[in-house]
């Protein structure tokens, strides 16, 4: 039977990241185990630093051990957590099993007498910890092992997965072999990370982070051309199976012109094609002849929200993109989201990122786009561009190699649905 926490997922959120950024393996629950030291020194013991956690009736206290319980005298940090505030006094030094001994000659400070249902603090240790009286009766009490988000051992799985990746999307060829690379156009309101996103596949493919296309905070946006962006594998030098297509962002009155989505979308723009809203768009513009062929269509629309402000869009924005869409799938193109700047949201750190999809906030982001704009759960996917880095990361470049994985089968749908008589 599994056995499961009190703690909510904010609350074991914020001891992890107070605590340097851990994760947690519940190893005992009094109330599941027993009430019992020598059980649960029998169930922790040898399973290095750990965390046990007190709860009574109104506050969370419990101490957090670096090292093994049966390892040498060392320091304890003994805390408070009241609603979304820890307060922390060290303790110690005195070999980690006397926290739970009753023995007075022994621990002075702290004690935690699991079959009395009793936490015991000295004055000292009540003053420093905020706390009105020298014991706090539980209800229950938890200990947990604490590991590295990030340890070696997940660093390595991470780096053999990015190989993976890098493989696959190199090995890459078109369904049908009916065009030699695949075009990703990438939309989204003004400052969602669409030029970022495309630095950040370079930089991975570069194997250095490194920015060509223009990022800036200009609330109108720095994409003012329609560019399309031919990628270089750093192994070989030779151009990889896709091409990502930028343009103006979109907002409520200026940015790109929705008259200009079914041009872009049948191939008539070339790179460098200057918007002009106030200009009229016949078919012929540029090199082309009016009648693009299919390696000039976009074959996957790639729509690009930030996780700070999708829940804010305006009617006005929400309402264009959703004219986009239906204008997207007037085109039978297939069509995706790209959810950016998760590691900004309040509590995720790198370390959440192996297992992003399973953080609350991002869940909720998840649910926002899901709800608000219509898009499929299962389009959504979160990725973390490098905009300060100054060296690549294998967690974030996992998350852009898996959904631009997910945008080239994307492509191979719309290939595969394309009429035969128009490929020709």
């Amino acid at each position: 039977m599994e056995v499961a926490t009190r703690l909510t997922w904010m609350q074991e959120k914020k001891l992890q990241n107070y605590f340097g950024e851990k994760q947690f393996s519940l190893l005992y629950k009094a109330s599941v185990h027993g009430f019992s030291t020598d059980r649960l020194l029998k169930i922790c013991s040898n399973q290095g630093p750990t965390l046990t956690v007190i709860y009574s009736e109104d506050q969370i206290v419990g101490a957090y051990m670096q090292k093994d319980y049966g390892e040498g005298n060392y320091l304890i940090a003994v805390f408070v957590f009241q609603e979304t505030t820890i307060t922390e006094c060290k303790v110690g030094p005195f070999k980690l099993p006397m926290l739970f001994d009753k023995n007075v000659y022994g621990n002075l400070e702290v004690s935690i007498h699991l079959k009395e249902k009793t936490m015991y603090f000295n004055k000292n240790a009540m003053e420093k910890l905020g706390l009105s009286q020298i014991y706090i009766s539980f209800q229950d009490c938890e200990v947990f092992r604490c590991e590295d988000l990030l340890d070696e051992r997940k660093m390595s799985g991470l780096t053999e997965l990015k190989e993976s990746l890098l493989c696959a999307i190199r090995n890459y060829i078109p369904y049908g072999g009916l065009v030699h690379k695949v075009r990703i156009l990438l939309l989204g309101p003004v400052g969602a990370g669409k030029s970022s996103f495309f630095n950040s596949v370079r930089s991975i493919f570069r194997g250095h982070v490194t920015n060509q296309a223009l990022v800036g905070s200009d609330p109108t946006g720095t994409s003012e051309k329609y560019r399309t962006y031919f990628i270089k594998d750093g192994k070989d030098n030779n151009t990889l199976p896709f091409i990502l297509c930028d343009t103006m962002g979109l907002s409520e009155k200026e940015g790109l012109d929705m008259d200009d989505i079914p041009y872009i979308l049948e191939g008539h723009f070339p790179d460098e094609y200057q918007f002009n809203s106030l200009k009229l768009r016949p078919k012929g513009i540029g090199n082309h002849t009016g009648c693009p062929l299919l390696k000039d269509r976009i074959h996957c629309v790639a729509f690009v929200f930030s996780a700070n402000s999708v829940g804010q869009l305006s009617h006005e924005m929400v309402e264009k993109i959703k004219r986009i869409r239906r204008e997207l799938i007037k085109s039978d193109v297939v069509h995706v989201v790209l959810l950016t700047h998760v590691d900004t949201l309040d509590l995720i750190t790198k370390g959440d990122l192996i297992d992003v999809y399973k953080c609350v906030p991002v869940k909720l982001q998840l649910e926002a786009v899901h709800r608000k704009l219509g898009f499929s759960l299962s389009d959504i996917f979160v990725v973390s561009n490098y905009t300060s880095e100054w060296e690549l990361e294998p967690v974030i470049d996992v998350l852009i190699l898996s959904a631009l994985k997910e945008m080239l089968r994307a492509a191979d749908d719309f290939l595969e649905n394309f009429p035969l008589e128009k490929t020709v």
